[in-house]
């Protein structure tokens, strides 16, 4: 068949003697009727080999930190082990959408300063104009849930992934939007 194709596509054709057949569902651009493509996009956080000590020795397995997003306002992070790194990213994304958060927006930024704590890592997030100023998960996070301006701030760095992304999503998940009872009363 793949020969069939070889021979047919290679010629003087529209192309110019390019292969034509290569476009589409073969190289993993189409969907076939069964498959069904995520509405939210995933960013691999962090990946960890890790390991059980057990009487026979040690039992190796990874553990995946995986953020997903809608850009519309939702976001959750999910984390997972499993027996290869395959296997792990796909029960974080799991976790992580049974996970997720709605986020306040105000054009575009968080609507005031907020700040969290998650085991040692600390964060803080301003609003800001121009783009995102942070690094590392705060930016993925940030990206994720739709938020296109934003100042973040490790208050107390630590190297591990894991914390600051959790410490993000508890700082987002402070922010609330004032409700039209307050608004209209003060």
């Amino acid at each position: 068949m793949e020969q069939e194709l070889n021979k047919t596509s290679i010629g003087a054709g529209s192309s110019g003697g390019r292969q034509t057949f290569k476009r589409g569902r073969r190289f993993g651009r189409g969907f076939s009727g069964g498959e069904k493509r995520s509405e939210y996009d995933q960013k691999v956080l962090d990946i960890a080999r890790v390991a059980r000590v057990t009487k026979g020795g040690k039992r190796f397995s990874f553990r995946a930190t995986i953020a997903i997003g809608d850009g519309k306002g939702r976001v959750g992070v999910g984390i997972a082990k499993g027996k290869d790194v395959a296997q792990s990213i796909q029960k974080a994304a799991e976790q992580a959408k049974k996970k997720l958060i709605a986020v306040v927006t105000v054009n575009n930024t968080i609507p005031y300063q907020v700040e969290a704590k998650y085991s040692s890592a600390i964060v803080l997030l301003k609003p800001a104009r121009g783009g995102v100023k942070a690094g590392g998960p705060v930016r993925i996070i940030t990206k994720l849930a739709g938020i296109s301006s934003l100042t973040g701030k490790l208050i107390r760095r630590t190297n591990n992934k894991l914390n600051i992304a959790m410490a993000t999503i508890e700082a987002l998940k402070k922010l609330r939007t004032r409700s039209k009872n307050q608004s209209t009363s003060e």
